[in-house]
């Protein structure tokens, strides 16, 4: 084996990517395939998961998805049929957050291992119920939180917690971009859409950062554009408060022509930087005293996010551990989001985990 050459003494390689189980395949069943299930099952296909049974309410949806990514799928219309089969041991449930906690409840109880859609609840104390409930049936519960394994996001959190740039004092970070693709859509009828339904993974980003460190006030705001025509705003940002650092996050969602996107995390020895034009495409930029590295990652977001959160949960099966997106992990990140939600409205700060329903 060669010696290893500075570079890799002083920046040692991280993993970032996806992982898969080392024996664990068991068969996999999708309820409600909308539009993002596209994305799903492109990963999984990509992984060599299977996925045997596909359930929507409209038939022709599942129809769809089967003859896509797999012909030999059994399709379903009510998803309690799927959970009478037996080799069925997972559920990915991706139906809007209104309808999905009842659909978890009666998988948990069928012993089905479970990752739900996010944002995964409007009501936190749902959320803990749902937690517990899983642990009682003796199954995970995880949450589809597929912007930890965009590779930008995967790396930067993995340098934060390497200790290579030392205690984490800011994480800021900037996205802007067109939203108004929703118009027409259901999501434009999600009134707090940007720090909902969108912000809610980058506040889940700033949650993996911090690890242990926990908010203690955030401060965030919305606001229309003169020139937008959907419904909910499309301005919005968040100021949350540590004992020890602070975090800033900014969302211009009506940004016509053109895109940006950047991320920085600064510590006491260091930082990390990203940006790019688009989510799928980042340079990073790692700055120690020691020097300096600018790694080139593979992959994207999407598909390589979804393959993430199923393989963590797979992973987490196999190994008999908690997945690090667990349910009650997700928790904490939908804490600081209905802060920020509550505080856009009231114009004032909110103490994380104070609210307890979305607003």
């Amino acid at each position: 084996m060669p010696p290893k050459s500075n570079t890799e003494v002083l920046f040692p390689k991280l993993q970032y990517l996806p992982r898969d189980p080392q024996k664990y395949s068991p068969q996999i069943a999708l309820i409600g395939c909308g539009g993002i299930t596209e994305h799903h099952l492109a990963a999984y296909q990509a992984a060599g998961y299977q996925v045997t049974a596909l359930c929507d309410v409209n038939r022709q949806n599942a129809e769809k998805r089967k003859k896509q990514f797999y012909p030999e799928a059994q399709v379903f219309t009510d998803y309690r049929d799927a959970l009478k089969l037996a080799d069925i041991e997972v559920v990915d449930v991706t139906t809007h957050p209104d309808i999905r906690p009842a659909i978890i409840t009666v998988c948990l109880k069928a012993g089905k291992h479970v990752l739900s859609q996010k944002p995964f609840v409007l009501n936190l104390d749902e959320g803990e119920r749902l937690a517990d409930l899983a642990d009682k049936s003796g199954v995970l519960l995880a949450v589809n939180q597929n912007g930890r394994w965009a590779p930008h996001f995967s790396y930067l959190r993995e340098v934060a917690h390497s200790g290579m740039i030392g205690d984490i004092a800011g994480v800021h970070c900037g996205v802007h971009w067109d939203h108004s693709w929703v118009k027409g859509t259901a999501f434009e009828n999600v009134e707090q859409l940007i720090l909902y339904d969108f912000a809610i993974h980058w506040f889940d980003f700033l949650t993996t950062v911090m690890g242990d460190q926990l908010p203690q006030r955030v401060y965030a705001s919305t606001a229309k554009t003169s020139s937008q025509s959907i419904k909910p705003a499309l301005l919005g940002q968040a100021s949350i408060e540590y004992e020890n650092a602070q975090a800033t996050l900014v969302f211009d969602g009506h940004v016509p022509s053109g895109s940006w996107d950047r991320t920085l995390i600064a510590g006491s020895r260091g930082l990390i930087r990203s940006a790019g034009r688009k989510l799928a495409s980042q340079q990073i930029e790692l700055i120690t005293s020691e020097g300096s590295i600018s790694p080139e990652l593979t992959g994207t977001w999407f598909p390589d996010g979804f393959h993430g959160t199923m393989g963590e949960l797979l992973c987490a099966i196999e190994e008999k551990r908690q997945p690090s997106h667990s349910a009650r992990n997700n928790l904490r990140s939908l804490e600081l989001c209905f802060a920020a939600v509550a505080s856009s409205l009231s114009h004032l700060p909110v103490e994380p985990g104070t609210i307890r329903k979305l607003m």
